[in-house]
């Protein structure tokens, strides 16, 4: 996976600290719970979903579309592959030639699916209070007679999503009432369902009783907190690394504008260093003037605005600082991922998947221990 990396600015992805992840997780959710990890969006911008090796180690993987879906199949991977957000009725036929599960929500995209010569797979969603997708409670029945009456559908499972199980305690486990009750009702009319999941990575470390018998880790499973106060409920190790190398240094005078519009001047005689990652690679123009990077275990302040390639840091304070030195845009230690998030205004999901195609991902192991 490492091949012809020759691009100083890389995602270090350790898969130690992922296995350690997972194994924290299992303490929580206990051994008769499967673990679906959800690695939509590239493993949340790890690349984790292009590792077969680490996919192996589970029965279900979860993504949010259809073309990940696909990917992940075409990638070796041979078991379930849940596909979380109903899709499109055009992507039928990839669901069908690629053996996808699929959410099901709606009474519309169900009679697309009754079309259809095959059997098509299905877990039923459930809208307990999100406001997004799912059958509403007061549909249930309708829905599920309708099911019933299909040849070409095998239901494997019910789930549903938790809007607030970091921030109010009462609306979930009003939600997770309302889940139970629709599960019970399905049960009673299909008999048993093979997978019953409502809990992601808020849920798992904040309701023990609302994990079922599937739990869906998302950003816990990468090593970073799905709300302030996670890192004191679970031990996580944070899985990636943003890093890059000073390629070019300079030494300025007092006066000297830097960057485009002139957005900073120098106001002592300083010592420039070009680092090159860039807005196109994912760093936010937000942190143009505000953010730093870690060069020397030392914060070395981010100057001038963000540019497409490259920024600038002033490393004047900086002993011994020379072209070829990494520079950690968060090293998960001086700086960390949700301090670079806080800069912009944003969360840590958002920076870990946006950082682009660009950057190749570098996976660093130290031993086969499976999960």
């Amino acid at each position: 996976m490492n091949v012809n990396v020759t691009r100083p600015t890389v995602m270090e992805v350790s898969i130690d600290n992922f296995k350690h992840n997972i194994k924290e997780i299992k303490k929580i959710v206990g051994k008769d719970t499967n673990i679906m990890p959800v690695i939509k969006a590239n493993g949340y911008g790890t690349y984790i979903n292009k590792r077969l090796d680490v996919l192996n180690e589970f029965d279900i993987v979860g993504l949010a579309t259809v073309d990940e879906g696909v990917n992940v199949r075409r990638l070796g991977y041979k078991k379930d592959i849940f596909i979380l957000n109903q899709p499109y009725i055009g992507e039928l036929s990839k669901i069908i030639d690629n053996d996808l599960v699929i959410g099901l929500s709606s009474t519309d995209f169900l009679e697309e699916v009754l079309k259809q010569d095959k059997c098509i797979r299905v877990h039923i969603e459930i809208d307990t209070g999100m406001g997004r997708t799912g059958v509403l409670p007061s549909n249930i029945n309708t829905f599920v007679n309708r099911l019933k009456s299909a040849n070409n559908i095998k239901v494997e499972g019910v789930y549903t999503h938790l809007s607030s199980a970091d921030t109010d305690q009462e609306y979930t486990k009003k939600q997770l009432d309302t889940f139970k009750e629709a599960v019970r009702i399905i049960r009673s009319e299909m008999g048993d369902i093979k997978y019953v999941h409502a809990s992601a990575s808020n849920g798992i470390i904040n309701f023990q009783s609302g994990i079922f018998n599937l739990a869906r880790p998302g950003i816990i499973m990468y090593g970073y907190e799905s709300f302030k106060g996670t890192y004191d409920k679970i031990s996580l190790k944070p899985v990636a690394k943003l890093k890059s190398k000073i390629t070019f240094l300079k030494e300025v005078d007092e006066g000297t504008s830097i960057s485009y519009s002139r957005s900073f001047i120098t106001k002592r005689k300083s010592v420039i260093a070009t680092i090159p990652i860039g807005y196109a690679d994912g760093l936010r123009r937000m942190i143009s003037n505000r953010g730093y990077v870690v060069i020397n275990e030392r914060k070395a302040p981010i100057i001038g605005s963000v540019c497409m390639d490259g920024i600038m840091v002033d490393v004047t304070d900086i002993k011994e600082v020379t072209v070829g030195l990494d520079a950690f845009i968060w090293d998960n230690d001086i700086i960390k991922l949700d301090e670079i998030a806080d800069l912009c205004g944003t969360i840590n999901y958002e920076i870990m998947s946006t950082i682009s195609y660009r950057v190749p991902r570098v996976f660093v192991e130290e031993e086969n221990e499976s999960m």
